[in-house]
């Protein structure tokens, strides 16, 4: 039988985190964000303000900006960008429980190894498909879907049977919260997966601050994003992680449908001056393609371009 997770941290609370937090919190389960300071003291004076189709919902959450809740937890979820993965890391490493478990429910593919690095703990690779964003501190709003893959982060790990039960016990507390989460034999090539749409949609929509079903409306975009994934596809090969073209195809119609009136998380960063994972996600394509001498010019371009934006605003 699986021990019950009580306690869940969540590191870097951002829209993700505080979507996800908010779930379990709702649902009676024990939550903490550790956010800015901003977010924290809309929280602490207002609770969280779900935002859904339907309506606003608040939710009584506990929040700080401080990292010394994660000594209580015995789930942690690290939210950070991927460029803050390793500082954290680093951070968090003293504070664990010694039972403790970590998911990384971040962008791009390498995030969980850079935790990894720091903690004894195990760390979970995670999948995330969830629209949403941070109109204003404190405030989460939802656009579409609100699921997790988890999985083991290599071969060893897949073949430990207490990380197996602590992964159902993962399943089961996302559950309770109505949050479908499924266990992955393969989390690596679902990271790669999710990386092949984000590389499709990401960029492009940030230099046009325009929406996923605007995107796909025009033809011209639909050509660009086919080159961008086969780029993707041919490194992804390289890298020991083959992905169907016709599956890949399938998923990136599938975001757009499932979430059209999503910016990307890209879009979002640039809107607001702040730093973009760009070099988590196009970037890594370009510099995989040049250690294996696959040419990825279209990624490269996006990137160029996006690097481009974010210095004009900064300049501005």
């Amino acid at each position: 039988m699986n021990t019950p997770l009580q306690s869940t941290v969540v590191v870097g609370a951002g829209a993700v985190g505080s979507f996800f937090g908010a779930m379990l919190a709702r649902a009676g389960r024990r939550v903490t964000l550790v956010g800015r300071a901003a977010h924290v003291e809309a929280i602490e004076r207002d609770g969280l303000q779900l935002q859904w189709a339907s309506g606003v919902e608040p939710v009584r959450i506990a929040a700080t900006t401080t990292l010394d809740a994660v000594r209580e937890a015995d789930l942690v979820l690290v939210c950070v960008k991927s460029a803050d993965s390793d500082a954290i890391a680093r951070q968090i490493a003293p504070l664990l429980r010694g039972d403790a478990i970590v998911a990384s429910l971040q962008n791009g593919v390498d995030n969980a190894d850079a935790i990894a690095r720091h903690v004894r703990q195990p760390v979970l690779p995670a999948v995330v498909y969830v629209a949403t964003e941070m109109p204003a501190p404190g405030v989460v709003a939802h656009h579409g879907r609100g699921d997790l893959v988890i999985g083991a982060r290599d071969a060893a790990a897949a073949k430990d049977a207490a990380l197996a039960a602590r992964m159902q016990a993962v399943v089961d507390l996302f559950a309770a919260a109505k949050v479908p989460v499924r266990i992955s034999a393969d989390v690596v090539g679902e990271l790669w997966s999710k990386l092949l749409v984000n590389c499709a949609y990401n960029a492009i929509s940030a230099l046009s601050q325009l929406p996923y079903g605007r995107l796909v409306a025009l033809p011209e975009v639909r050509t660009l994003q086919q080159a961008v994934v086969r780029e993707v596809l041919d490194v992804a090969r390289a890298e020991g992680h083959p992905l169907d073209r016709a599956a890949a195809a399938a998923a990136v119609d599938g975001i757009a449908a499932a979430m059209a009136g999503q910016l990307s998380s890209t879009a979002q960063d640039l809107a607001r001056g702040k730093p973009t994972e760009i070099d988590h996600l196009n970037g890594s394509i370009v510099r995989r393609g040049a250690a294996h001498g696959i040419a990825t010019p279209v990624n490269q371009a996006l990137v160029a371009l996006v690097k481009l934006a974010e210095s004009a605003r900064a300049a501005a």
